[in-house]
Order: C-alpha cells, then structure tokens, then sequence
C-alpha cells in the first residue's frame, strides 16, 4: 500500500512538474507571478516535512499521511477550478504543486519512517530502493502523460485527475495496520547531534548539484556541439532511465558492502566523469560520459534514505528525515539560483569543475565522518 500510494503520487508530480507553468500562464499568471508560485511552493515543499514530522508524533503516521493527500487532492482544485490569481498563487503555501522532487513534501518524512517499521531491518536496504525505484518510475510516467496536455481545457483535466490521486493517497494509508507507527511516543525531533554533521553534507552535496542540474548540462551540449532539441531529449530521456533502474542495484549493494560505502563509492566514481565531461572531443564522447555518470550518481539516494532512518529512535525517524531533507531542499534552492549563473558560464565548462569538485569535497567528508557509524540493522 505504500508503494501504491508513492507510485500514484510520483505519477501526479511527474505531469505537474511539467505543466505548472505552462498551466498558470493559461490562467492569466504573469511571470513574475508564476515565478513567485513556484518559488513559494520549492520552499513550502522543503519545509513541510519538518510539520508533517511533528504532527505525526502527536497523532499518528497514518492520520497525517491521510491528510497530506487531503491537501494534494484541495491543491489539486485549486488550481483546476480557479481563476483569480490569489488563489492560484496561494496554491503554492500547500507545498503540492509538484514542482520539487518527489523526495521533498511532507510525504517523504512520514513514508520513509513508515517504511522502516514496515519491513525487517535485513530487508531495509532492497525497501529504500524499491521505494525510490517506485517513485522513479511513475514519476517519468507522468512527465511522458503530460505531453496529452495539448488545450487550457486538457491541462485543467489533469490538475482534476491531480486532485483524485490525492484522495486516493490519503485512503491507502488508513488502510495500514497500527505496527506501521512509532513503537511508543516520543518527540519527533531529538537526535540532532548524529545528524547535523550529516545535514550539512547533504547540503554541500545538493549545493553542487545545482552546478550541474539538466538545463546547464543541456545548454553546455548545445553551445559546445551544437545538440539540439532533437538530440538533447532522447538523450535525458536514457539519463532518467538508468537513474532509475540504479536504485534497485543500490539496495543490493548495500547489503554487501554497507550503506556508507554504497554511497560513497557509488557516488565518487561519477562525480569522476563528471570532472571528464568538459574535455570531450566530440559529441559521442559527452554524452557516453554522461550516461556513464548518471547511472551511478543516484545510488547513494536509498542508501541515504535507508541510512538517515537507521541512526536515530524509532519514534526520531521522521524528524530525522525531514530535519535532513529541510536542509537539502534550502540548499537546492540555492543551487538553483547558482545554475543560473552556471547557464552564463556554461560554454566554459565551469560548472562541471566547481559541481564536481563540491561533490568530491562531499564523498571524501561523508567516508571520513560516517564510515564507522553503521546503521542499527548492519550492526
């Protein structure tokens, strides 16, 4: 039921993440408007895991899980059925426009906690990446679906088909038996000294990514080789793909060789490739690198999740998972205002050396920090 309830959910963030602007510019939204939505809904995504971590400790995992889909399901109205710009712009407060990663939102903190209780802990590595194989998965599902989106009227209808998934979240988890919650009550947020070491790694970690995120990568192959919109689709079409099936060999991994070594000797290699990209001779030569890269970068993602949930209590999971992904979206946000900058220096290949580099900085410093701190279930 959880993987249901991911999978139906990562569909609906996967065509709204492609059709929230094109959308509210349909309904009159200026720009900066729009701008000002989604740079609301990125920041209330982020943050609304620390909430929805709170509010599960004092009422129940399945209570909040249930409600955040209430809220997806109004959001989902909202924006189809409105027409003044307040309330499209208010929209965003939710934190469920869709425009964050599926890891962001106050979902992620609940589930991840939930998925630990869920299964045995010999069975927590292969859980993570199936979750985010999940999530992956129909998340690229709903990016293929949006391209249906053809009329005001047809993206309106898939803002009405946004709001029944919501509601169909927030049954699923009513459904779950009561071992899915903490095994006694406790506060949510208490082990913050095992963590702030590792949030602010992550910080670093999605600091670089905002170097290279998809559009300066994609703008460097365009004014280096001149790939055009024709080559540069099927191309991060492949890069998602194998972003995805990756996760089901990280949970493997895991089990053999340790979350914290997945992560880091997973990760290393590719932020490797990623220093090689600028010295390409040709076009083949970027892209086979890329692909080379991407279908190692993303394995440390369940092994962090599966990670993060195994150093704390019980009853601390979901806070610590909020607490770790609050951090990380900040960071991201701010990465996305250095790619901008990226974009403009991107024909000197500058944001792969400063992306790689702060990446390299994150591996060296996770290994060295965390590689004896095993999780409860490798101890």
């Amino acid at each position: 039921m959880l993987l249901a309830a991911r999978g139906l959910r990562a569909f609906g963030f996967g065509f709204a993440a492609v059709l929230i602007g094109v959308h509210l510019e349909r309904r009159g939204l200026p720009a900066g408007l729009i701008g000002l939505t989604l740079g609301v809904g990125l920041a209330a995504a982020s943050l609304s895991g620390l909430a929805s971590a709170s509010l599960a400790a004092r009422f129940g995992r399945r209570r909040v899980l249930a409600a955040s889909g209430i809220l997806m399901a109004l959001t989902g109205l909202d924006l189809a059925l409105a027409n003044q710009s307040a309330l499209l712009v208010l929209a965003g407060i939710t934190g469920m426009l869709g425009a964050a990663s599926v890891d962001l939102g106050p979902f992620a903190s609940v589930e991840q906690a939930v998925l630990a209780e869920a299964v045995p802990g010999a069975r927590r590595n292969v859980a993570f990446a199936r979750y985010s194989l999940t999530g992956g998965l129909f998340n690229a599902a709903g990016g293929l679906a949006a391209a249906l989106a053809t009329s005001a009227e047809s993206t309106a209808g898939f803002f009405l088909l946004y709001a029944e998934i919501g509601v169909a979240t927030a049954a699923l988890p009513l459904l779950m038996t009561g071992k899915v919650e903490a095994p006694a009550p406790a506060p949510a947020f208490g082990s913050f000294r095992p963590l702030a070491g590792l949030a602010a790694l992550f910080a670093l970690d999605s600091l670089g990514a905002g170097f290279v995120a998809n559009a300066v990568i994609a703008y460097w192959l365009h004014v280096r080789f001149g790939a055009d919109a024709g080559t540069l689709g099927p191309v991060f079409a492949g890069i998602a793909v194998l972003q995805t099936l990756s996760y089901e060999v990280s949970g493997r991994l895991s089990n053999r060789f340790g979350l914290i070594n997945t992560m880091v000797f997973t990760h290393l290699p590719s932020n490797v490739l990623l220093l090689l990209v600028p010295f390409s001779p040709t076009l083949g030569w970027a892209i086979g690198l890329l692909l080379a890269r991407y279908a190692l970068s993303q394995m440390d993602v369940p092994a962090r999740q599966a990670y993060v949930v195994s150093i704390v209590p019980p009853a601390e999971r979901a806070g610590a998972v909020a607490m770790t992904g609050a951090v990380r979206g900040v960071a991201q946000s701010f990465g996305a205002a250095l790619a901008g900058l990226a974009i403009g220096a991107a024909a000197f290949a500058l944001p792969f050396f400063a992306g790689g580099l702060l990446k390299i900085v994150y591996d060296a410093a996770l290994f060295g920090g965390f590689r004896n701190r095993r999780a409860e279930h490798e101890i």
